[in-house]
This record gives C-alpha cells, structure tokens and sequence, in this order.
C-alpha cells in the first residue's frame, strides 16, 4: 500500500465516522462503497463504522434501496457527543485556562484547536456546564512572561531538527551581551519563566538559558546527536528551582503558625519531608545541591522564617537582612 494512503486509512475511527455523519446528514445517501472511495479504505472497514454508529451510538441509520445509500430516518442535529464526567469537565476547564502560560509561543495555536475539536465533541449539557464553570475558574500568574513568537519558532525548530543554535545572551545581572553557540535539548516553562536547556559548545558543559535574557537566536546550519536520553526532571533533581549546582546542602528551615499555614499542602521540592511542631509552626527539610534560588524564597517569608541548616545558608540570609536594613536607615 503507498505511503500516502496509509496514513489516510490509518485515520482515526471518529474521523471517519464524523465524515459518514456529514454526508449522511446533508441527504448524499452515501453507500460502502462512495464512502470506502472519499475516505481511502476498505468498504469492511465503513461496514464497521456504520455498525457501531447504528448499534453503540444509537444513531438512526438505515438503507434506501431505491437511492442505493444510507440516511437518517429521523432528524439528527449533531454527531453524538461525548460524556464526560464532572471532574473530567472541571479537568478540562483546567487545561484550557493553561493555555494562557503558552501565549506568544507556537505552541497557543494549535492547543486552541485541540480544545475546540474536543469541546465539539460535547453534547449541549457538558458544554454548557462547561460554559458556567469558565466564569468560575482563572489562573492569575505573578509577572508572566512577554514571549516573542519569533524566537519560540527559531527554538523549536532547532530542538525538532537537533541543530546547533547561537544567540547572544546576558547572563544574570550583567549589562552586555555575549555570543554562546548551544545544542539545544529541552525548552520548559518553571514557575512562569521560559528557560533553554542545552550544551555549550564553548564552555563544554550543560547550561541553563532564560529566554527573557536570549537575543538574537539564529539556526547555525550545524546538526549534533543528543545524549540517549536526557531527562529534565533528572537534571534539575536536586535543584530548588531551574539553578543546578554541584553541593550537597541538607536544608532546614522553621516556620512559625502563620507561614506554615501558607506552605503545608504544597510539595516545594521532591525530597522535602514537614514536620509538624507545637503551636502550629513547622519545620521544613531537603536535599539541595545549590542554595541561590531557595535564599530568595525563604527571604519572602520575612521574620516568618528562621533557616536552622545549613550554616551557610543562614550565614547569608543574615548578611542580605544587614543589607536591606542599611536601604532603609533614618537619619
């Protein structure tokens, strides 16, 4: 069998069964065979689709001996839809309103379709279910991210292809740009920032990118043959964040009454262990390999929390406290 009429006779069944529904509702009186011909496979396989149009999904279908083709015997408005539950209609809602984080990017597009071909599906009840939770139900990011569509593009054109890409790009806190020229291996989104995770060719060594400091992307024309497997949450195992280090911290942090009501029932990090203490407070433990990015969230929490371990951790905290307090000095 060619190619191309493979992947036409490997269509998904409700694909075909959707089309069967539109020639029959617009009174074509298609037959096996008209309808093996359009959709390019056996007439078996319509005989199959009819029968479980006709028998599973309780659609009027019968054969008009005189026009030689099938037709409904009472109105049908619209294609059977699907039923869902109502934590799988609130499970949907989710992930349409996730769809915002992907605004700007290639990705929008198509997740807008997807969620329109399934919405479609629904029978008039689930849809406007549906309909009254979308009021209910929002997402509000802190900061979210401006993406460039056209970098996304470049990005994930060279991650599909696995071509080497360079780019100028300002490291944190830094005033000028630099070139680095990069394998790219994974794009994520943490906590609402975009980040490139790739192989400097210069430095040899994996590096983390943000794509809010990344300018200037250009596809090199250069291909490369990624690791067997590289795996992100691998990578970033023992990180706070998206800021892989090289230590081994065991980190423990007090939290009193009041922060602890805000931190329980949130998994921070996938080696953190709660422990509750009297009172209502808390004491918090993990496993880290670098302390930059749990500095700034412990730091958040003001006097609410108190870094028991380790020392050098608490060492900084201390000093960044000292710093803040000179800012605001009275005269």
């Amino acid at each position: 069998m060619p190619r191309a009429q493979e992947q036409l006779s490997s269509r998904p069944p409700l694909e075909r069964m959707m089309y069967i529904h539109r020639q029959i509702q617009e009174g074509k009186y298609p037959n096996s065979i008209t309808l093996a011909k359009d959709i390019e496979v056996c007439t078996r396989t319509i005989k199959r689709d009819i029968d479980f149009m006709r028998y599973r999904l309780n659609l009027p279908i019968e054969y008009d001996t005189n026009r030689f083709g099938y037709y409904y015997t009472r109105p049908v408005e619209q294609f059977p839809g699907l039923q869902l539950t109502e934590a799988e209609i609130f499970a949907l809602l989710v992930a349409h309103k996730v769809i915002n984080e992907y605004r700007g990017t290639p990705f929008a597009g198509p997740l807008e379709t997807a969620f329109r071909r399934i919405t479609g599906q629904l029978d008039q009840k689930t849809r406007y279910t549906l309909g009254n939770l979308e009021q209910a139900l929002s997402f509000r990011p802190l900061g979210p991210e401006e993406s460039d569509l056209q970098k996304f593009q470049i990005l994930t054109q060279a991650l599909k292809e696995r071509q080497v890409l360079k780019f100028r790009y300002k490291n944190l806190g830094a005033t000028t740009y630099r070139q680095r020229q990069v394998r790219p291996y994974h794009l994520a989104c943490v906590e609402h920032h975009w980040y490139l995770f790739g192989f400097d060719e210069d430095r040899k060594d994996m590096r983390t990118f943000a794509l809010t400091r990344l300018q200037s992307p250009e596809l090199t024309g250069h291909y490369f043959t990624p690791p067997a497997r590289f795996d992100v949450n691998d990578y970033l195992r023992g990180s706070f964040g998206v800021f892989k280090g090289h230590d081994d911290y065991e980190v423990v942090i007090e939290f009193d009454a009041w922060a602890t009501d805000l931190i329980r029932g949130r998994r921070w990090h996938p080696s953190q262990q709660l422990i509750e203490l009297p009172g209502g407070a808390s004491q918090l433990r993990f496993t880290l390999n670098s302390l930059e990015e749990v500095e700034s969230w412990v730091l958040s929490f003001g006097s609410h929390a108190v870094v028991r371990r380790p020392k050098a951790l608490a060492q900084r905290i201390c000093k960044i406290a000292q710093e803040i307090t000179g800012h605001y000095k009275t005269e």
